[in-house]
């Protein structure tokens, strides 16, 4: 079924958009299916849940965090992955920065735009993006700006979502075109909403249910 769901998917896929596996809550007996039909890059949104998979997965497969990040959990996610697309603080990217300048390593981040209805999601306001873009506070050096990640507003009115999508879209566009350097992914979709956000420029999806079912635990 996970092979199959798979495929499905990334035949429907346009060309450079990047399937995002977000395998939070399953077992690795079943990220091993969807490594074995060719999937890569898996997403994971607790730290001791990523830290306790990673060594249980082979090597090559690309990691993400997609969760909230506490700063004191830094050392359980920012050694094993090659993504951070949930950083939603200044107090976390400064975190972060501080985290790669001390071990040796420039970390690959999104900003999450506070998207969504819903008052309790986390991210940075439109203005606060385009202020850290444009190296406000001064510009971190182990700190990499890769692009923007959002969640749109939990409901079926896909009219809404389309107009969540537009938003985030625009600002996207908009900090691409100053020529911010590495900046060229836009992470939005997921289960129930990704083919909406592929026609606004999503540049990788992020989809558990779709791929692996109702979570296990």
């Amino acid at each position: 079924m996970i092979q199959e769901n798979l495929h499905k998917i990334s035949t429907a896929l346009p060309e450079g958009v990047a399937l995002v596996a977000v395998s939070k809550f399953h077992p690795v007996e079943r990220l091993m299916e969807a490594y074995n039909a060719g999937q890569r890059i898996f997403a994971e949104s607790r730290p001791q849940e990523l830290a306790a998979k990673v060594p249980m997965m082979p090597a090559d497969v690309q990691w993400h965090f997609i969760g909230h990040l506490q700063t004191n959990k830094l050392k359980l996610v920012l050694p094993h992955v090659s993504l951070v697309q949930s950083v939603d603080s200044l107090h976390l990217l400064v975190a972060i920065n501080a985290w790669g300048e001390a071990n040796g390593r420039v970390i690959d981040v999104l900003l999450e735009l506070h998207l969504g209805a819903e008052e309790t999601k986390q991210g940075f306001s439109e203005e606060e993006i385009i202020a850290i873009c444009e190296g406000t506070p001064s510009p971190m050096a182990n700190i990499r700006l890769r692009g923007l990640m959002g969640m749109a507003t939990n409901t079926e009115d896909m009219a809404v979502v389309e107009r969540d999508f537009e938003r985030i879209e625009r600002l996207y566009n908009t900090i691409k075109a100053s020529g911010l350097e590495g900046f060229d992914q836009l992470s939005i979709g997921m289960s129930g909403d990704w083919p909406v956000a592929v026609k606004h420029g999503a540049t990788m999806v992020r989809i558990g249910t779709d791929i692996f079912g109702a979570r296990e635990y």
